[in-house]
Formats: structure tokens, C-alpha cells, sequence
């Protein structure tokens, strides 16, 4: 099982990281209230228990991108690099000086490894102007390979499609 989860609030700008985990077996414990991606100790919580204890996550998102929906791409209509690869949906962030999610990011895999973490759609989030649009909350893949995106900002649904 891969899951998302978004990292603990009021630990600064760019911590605790938001994570993507995989859990291939009953009984995984990964850190929270104890730790936080990994590495961060939880400043209540932490002394009680070390990070060492718990399973990391499978990569670090970014901090506070409140990641939401994640699919597998299982279509056809996108080249095969996306194929069996993970998108996720991200909310975007409350609690930053800076403003920083509010798209859907691509998390490429070798095997059950994460090996990358990158930008697939954005643009939901004007950076200069620290103003959004646009919040990303679910993917669907269609049957015919495209993807449906909701936004509960915008109360819409996109569809991203590919014409190489």
C-alpha cells in the first residue's frame, strides 16, 4: 500500500517535510507522533521515542504541500515513462511565509523504490503574488488514459490529456 501523509503543522517554513510511504506489510509504524519525515524528531513527542525506531518514508515531499490524491498511472495515453508511475495531487500550503504545493507532482519509481520527485502540472499558484486559483485534490485515470483532476477552490474538474 503507498500512502501520503501531510507533515505536522507549526514546525517552521520548510519543515517537517509532507511524505509518500509504502507499506508492504501489516504492522509498519512510520514515526507519527514521534517523528516527522524521517529525521525530525517531534518536539513533544520525540524524546519518547527515536526516529531510528520507525520506518522512513519512501521519499520526502515537499514541506506543507498538503498532498491529498495519489494515483498510479495505469493508462496507455501518456508515453511509458509515466506508466505504473505515482501522481499526486497537492493541495498546497496554509501555514508558509512563502506559499509553496498547489499542483500535481510525479513521484517515479524503480520496482517499490521512489527514485525521483518532480513537477508534473502546475500553475494554480501565482508565485509573485503569493495568490491561488486553484487547489488540486484528487486524480482518476480515465479508460481512455487521460487524467481527471478535481479542485475544490475552483469547484472544477480538469481533464489533462496528451497529443505527442
Amino acid at each position: 500500500m503507498w500512502f501520503t501523509d501531510n507533515g505536522r503543522d507549526m514546525l517552521g517554513d520548510n519543515k517537517p517535510p509532507c511524505e509518500l510511504n509504502y507499506a508492504p506489510e501489516q504492522g509498519m509504524h512510520f514515526g507519527y507522533p514521534y517523528c516527522h519525515g524521517g529525521t525530525i524528531p517531534d518536539p513533544e513527542f520525540g524524546k519518547k521515542r527515536g526516529c531510528s525506531e520507525f520506518v522512513p518514508p519512501a521519499i520526502q515531499l515537499g514541506p506543507h504541500v498538503a498532498p491529498l490524491g495519489l494515483k498510479f498511472y495505469t493508462g496507455s495515453q501518456f508515453p511509458k515513462l509515466y506508466r505504473n508511475q505515482i501522481f499526486i495531487a497537492e493541495h498546497g500550503s496554509w501555514n508558509r511565509s512563502k506559499k509553496i504545493g498547489y499542483r500535481v507532482t510525479l513521484v517515479t519509481l524503480e520496482g517499490n523504490r521512489a527514485t525521483g520527485y518532480t513537477a508534473f502540472a502546475d500553475g494554480w499558484l501565482n508565485d509573485a503574488t503569493q495568490s491561488q486559483w486553484g487547489r488540486p485534490v484528487d486524480i482518476l485515470v480515465l479508460p481512455d488514459g487521460s487524467l481527471l483532476l478535481s479542485d475544490d477552490y475552483a469547484n472544477v474538474i480538469y481533464r489533462i490529456s496528451y497529443s505527442g
